[in-house]
């Protein structure tokens, strides 16, 4: 019996749990915050491709109104008594390719962007996972 009561026991002290639970609490959320870091900027890499497309595309749309203005006023005038309208129709043309490439750009960049979420997804699931595990161990503690 004296040889038992000089062993050290083999259970830890209250410190030393709450401890070790603060310091796994600590990697835990560490480990979570990086992961949803990482996939927020390689989100925002994906959407700040699609941005460069819309704004291209909102610029060639302008330029298509622009067109599209000096060949109403044009049309007008040739209407009220100009002379040949041939420069009218050219700056028509020009203005309906704008506006088909503007209007394709800007579907791209919106199609681009809707594919990809910029909600971190993977992060929301191991989170759930988390949650699930943590409340089948609390569950099963006695």
């Amino acid at each position: 019996m004296a040889s038992r009561m000089n062993c050290p026991s083999p259970e830890k002290s209250l410190a030393q749990v709450l401890t070790e639970f603060k310091d796994e609490i600590k990697e835990f959320a560490a480990t979570r915050i990086a992961m949803l870091q990482t996939e927020m900027r390689e989100k925002l890499t994906l959407a700040s491709a699609a941005f460069p497309a819309i704004a291209v595309g909102a610029l060639l749309a302008l330029f298509a109104v622009g067109f599209f203005s000096i060949a109403l006023v044009a049309l007008v005038a040739m209407l009220l008594g100009g002379g040949s309208g041939a420069w009218a129709a050219a700056f028509a043309i020009v203005g309906g390719l704008f506006l088909i490439f503007g209007a394709g750009a800007i579907f791209f960049g919106i199609k681009k962007l809707k594919a990809c979420s910029l909600k971190p997804e993977r992060t929301l699931r191991v989170l759930k996972q988390d949650q699930l595990w943590l409340r089948h161990e609390t569950r099963n503690e006695p």
